[in-house]
């Protein structure tokens, strides 16, 4: 199985394990995405554009309030989250939920598959 058969399979993983995923996609620092289980009506550019700018926003205010290394931020709208999770220095793991989530257990599977997604791409 190729690498990007992997990462795929993976991302598959986590949109099936819990019915609070609604999508996943690995999007790289510039904005390229690598990998997605999106649904149809979700445009997979503006997803990854998105996730690129909200990454690169998040380093940025966790470097200048020294808080480290970026590894995780969530958005809550009305109607569910959005949550990226570092994949390695050279992506970060985007993840729509639903606004019923239990969030523990979104956090417990992102982070799980964000370091296995880290040890494919790397």
């Amino acid at each position: 199985m190729s690498r990007s058969e992997q990462i795929a399979k993976l991302l598959k993983s986590l949109t099936s394990s819990s019915p609070d995923v609604e999508a996943a996609a690995i999007v790289d620092n510039d904005g390229l995405m690598i990998s997605a289980a999106l649904p149809s009506d979700v445009e997979d550019d503006r997803v990854a554009a998105m996730s690129a700018a909200l990454l690169g926003m998040s380093d940025r205010i966790v470097s200048e309030l020294g808080r480290g290394l970026f590894e995780l931020v969530m958005i809550r709208g009305s109607d569910g989250y959005t949550i990226l999770v570092r994949c390695g220095p050279d992506a970060v793991l985007s993840v729509l939920a639903a606004r019923s989530a239990k969030l523990g257990l979104i956090f417990l599977d992102a982070t799980r598959s964000a370091k296995e997604i880290a040890r494919q791409i790397s």
